[in-house]
Order: structure tokens, then C-alpha cells, then sequence
């Protein structure tokens, strides 16, 4: 089960700071369409300056992020194609059941459910310690970046 670092991770996916939501790869089953990743979430974070000043939160839609950027990860290893890119189609059945806040370690876990030529779906659920944060159904297109001429 191959574990990514911080640059292997940037290598494969297009998202830089303060929009990359992935620090490290833990786990992943390229068989089982399965992936877990590590961000951890810091005070330096920008968007805690105003959600919300006095009492950092961090928002569900970065969460949704963190577990689309884990499942891109894995998309792009699976396919073998570095010029992969997915982008977000839909959310369904998103849930919030814990408040994340700086300090937190989120541990993402997605698996894919469908994998078709132009799209994929996957389930994903973002953990705290042993409770389970956010999780959330996604669907993304599969598209493939045009070289310049």
C-alpha cells in the first residue's frame, strides 16, 4: 500500500496553497479503488481569519474538498495518466457531525463506486480522532488537459 508525500502529491494533482487540502497519503488500494489521506489543520490556515474570528471552524465545503482532492489522487494514480484532471459534478448526501477545528488531524478515507471512461463516483468520510467528521457521496468527469501549442 503505497503511502505519498507532500511534493508526490503535488505532482499529481493541479491544487497549490492555500487550495491544497491533502498533506500526506497513508493508504492506498489501487485493487480495492480505495485511498485514506492525512491534512492536518493548522491555525495558519487563511480562512480561519473569518470563519470565524474568535472561533476557528473549518467549513464543510473545504472538507467536501479535502475528501474530492483524495478521491483526484487516486483517480489519477488508477488511470496511469498524468494529465487527468476531475472535476466536481456533484455532492450528494453530504453530512456534518463534528465541528473540525486548528489542532485537528483529518483522516480521509474514499473509495470509488463507479469508474466510467468520462466520470467517476465516490463515497468519502472524513474522520477526527474516532469520530467521523463529514462524509459525503461525489461525482466528478474525467477530462484531460490539452497541451499548448
Amino acid at each position: 500500500m503505497p503511502q505519498l508525500t507532500i511534493d508526490e502529491i503535488m505532482k499529481l494533482l493541479p491544487h497549490r496553497y492555500p487550495f491544497l487540502m491533502v498533506d500526506r497519503i497513508v493508504e492506498m488500494d489501487i485493487e480495492a479503488k480505495r485511498i485514506v489521506a492525512l491534512k492536518n489543520v493548522s491555525m495558519n490556515e487563511p480562512y480561519f481569519q473569518g470563519h470565524f474570528p474568535g472561533l476557528p471552524v473549518m467549513p464543510g465545503v473545504l472538507q467536501l474538498e479535502a475528501m474530492a482532492q483524495t478521491g483526484g489522487v487516486l483517480l489519477v494514480t488508477l488511470l496511469q495518466a498524468g494529465d487527468v484532471i476531475p472535476y466536481f459534478m456533484s455532492i450528494d448526501k453530504a453530512k456534518f457531525r463534528r465541528v473540525v477545528k486548528p489542532g485537528d488531524q483529518l483522516l480521509i478515507e474514499t473509495s470509488i463506486t463507479t469508474l466510467r471512461p468520462k466520470l467517476a463516483k465516490m463515497k468519502s468520510v472524513v474522520r477526527v480522532g474516532n469520530d467521523i467528521a463529514s462524509e459525503a457521496e461525489l461525482m466528478c468527469m474525467i477530462t484531460y488537459q490539452q497541451a499548448d501549442d
